[in-house]
């Protein structure tokens, strides 16, 4: 049987039946719908080998996840067992200093430190507004929590509860332009006052005199005056000083310790209870 394209056929003839075959295929592509028909028919039969050529990466991409999946683990296992010793061992001092401080009030016949009860809140929804920043969360009045309550994440302050529903309570944020909180400056001890700015990861100390000792890094906590915060927690670290002669007062900005755009979990610190003098 003589081939088409054997040996006997000249490649001319072979190059021009190849031509015509192409131009053939592209108009009958082109113009007519039986190109997309077969075009459609081919891609369904080749579909299951190009799945099956794909399994080996897919294969090869989920145990390289998986592998990099455990690394990761372990590093973080890692980093939380090196925090978690040296977190003991912070522990470790505060109750020595705890029990030293106690025995100091005892000698000096000073009234012993309050504790507040604690209860942990999940923030269910956020009500922020160009200066007013307000978040809903699960505890309400059913839950024992009344209304000036302190809330606090794991950096430090947050805000105050308002609003005490049965089941869900809103927490006014230390950001908002109505939200005052008394701190002192660790550093020195003096006392000053917080209010918000309406953004929310900045606030500002009112009346500031221009002589008073406040550096760029100073770290402000609550003084407990008031009555509504407990004093020692972390509030703000100072970022920017402004002291112009020609104001009254220098103007002086901090960012918040707490991390106020991220916030899920939250304590809110209940009544004082006085604390049992030890043995």
């Amino acid at each position: 049987m003589n081939l088409l394209f054997g040996r006997t056929i000249s490649l001319q003839l072979r190059l021009t039946v190849a031509v015509v075959l192409s131009v053939m295929l592209i108009l009958g592509d082109r113009y007519t719908s039986g190109g997309t028909l077969v075009r459609t028919s081919l891609n369904t039969l080749v579909s299951p080998l190009l799945y099956v050529a794909n399994v080996p990466y897919e294969v090869f991409s989920l145990g390289a996840k998986s592998l990099d999946t455990r690394d990761r683990l372990f590093q973080e296992n890692e980093a939380l067992r090196k925090k978690q010793l040296l977190q003991s061992e912070l522990l470790q001092q505060y109750q020595f200093l705890l029990r030293e401080n106690q025995q100091l009030r005892a000698l000096l016949g000073a009234s012993s430190r309050q504790q507040r009860a604690r209860l942990i809140a999940e923030v269910l929804s956020v009500r922020s507004s160009r200066y007013s920043h307000q978040v809903v969360v699960n505890r309400g009045a059913i839950d024992g929590v009344l209304e000036g309550q302190p809330v606090i994440d794991e950096m430090g302050i947050v805000g105050q509860l308002t609003q005490v529903g049965s089941t869900t309570s809103r927490v006014l944020l230390m950001t908002d332009t109505t939200h005052a909180t008394p701190v002192r400056i660790l550093r020195n001890d003096v006392r000053t006052v917080v209010e918000g700015t309406g953004k929310i990861n900045l606030v500002q100390l009112q009346h500031v005199p221009h002589s008073l000792d406040i550096r760029l890094g100073d770290i402000l906590v609550t003084s407990g005056l008031g009555g509504t915060f407990p004093e020692g927690y972390p509030v703000a670290v100072v970022t920017e000083i402004d002291r112009d002669e020609g104001l009254p007062f220098s103007k002086v900005y901090a960012e918040p310790v707490a991390q106020l755009d991220r916030i899920r979990l939250l304590v809110i610190l209940g009544k004082m209870a006085k604390e049992e003098p030890e043995a």
